[in-house]
């Protein structure tokens, strides 16, 4: 007697959700923001900003923002991180600091063993707001707008969580990846060779040869 069929499980093609840590680097002020991805669904957990005393020598700074990166991934345990990659800067110095942030940020999280992914603020902006140039208001109204939230967050907390969302996205619906095909010819193109191809063979067939006029003496040249 043959086996009767069995139902699928409810949650045997349901992709596990992702909790992913968004980080807006600063030596200052430092944004962070957590979301909950499970397909189209996505959810906020929580988010905040990480005040370093500004008063403070650098390194000092940067010590306690590693700390505090760890304690985050330590309390909330996310699956992966995205962090706001490096732009220009009118200071040069402004720059330097911010990159170096940027490399204490991404070093906490590589230490957590966490896979990081980095985007430019335009990618960043136009995932969320739909155009790359978007305010930092515009930021805060949409992601507010997004995650259902009363207030819209505090700006350095409402990019980290924009940072999130990009790559939230991203997992949700990955781009197709473009394979290289070989070149080809157009049927148009290959008519008009094969017509010129058969134009010049029978020109060289019908072809009579050219007498050459005697040189001197009756020899030829």
């Amino acid at each position: 007697m043959p086996d009767e069929p069995r139902s699928p499980r409810p949650d045997a093609d349901r992709i596990a959700p992702h909790r992913v840590l968004g980080v807006d680097p600063g030596s200052r002020l430092c944004g962070w923001g957590l979301v909950e991805v499970e397909g189209p669904r996505l959810a906020s957990i929580d988010k905040g900003v990480i005040v370093l005393d500004a008063s403070a020598p650098l390194a000092v700074r940067l010590a306690v923002l590693f700390d505090r990166i760890g304690e985050l991934i330590g309390v909330y345990r996310p699956t992966c991180a995205a962090v706001e990659g490096i732009f220009q800067h009118k200071n040069a110095r402004s720059a330097l600091v911010l990159g170096q942030a940027r490399g204490v940020a991404l070093a906490g999280l590589g230490r957590a063993g966490l896979e990081v992914a980095e985007y430019t603020p335009q990618q960043i902006k136009k995932a969320v707001t739909g155009t790359g140039r978007a305010e930092k208001q515009q930021v805060q109204l949409v992601v507010s707008r997004r995650l259902g939230l009363v207030d819209p967050p505090q700006a350095d907390a409402a990019d980290a969580v924009a940072v999130a969302i990009c790559h939230a996205q991203h997992l949700a619906f990955p781009l197709p990846v473009d394979l290289p095909v070989p070149p080809r010819r157009s049927a148009g193109r290959a008519r008009s060779q094969a017509a010129l191809a058969a134009l010049v063979e029978s020109q060289r067939r019908t072809a009579r040869p050219v007498a050459v006029p005697p040189g001197p003496r009756g020899k030829t040249p």
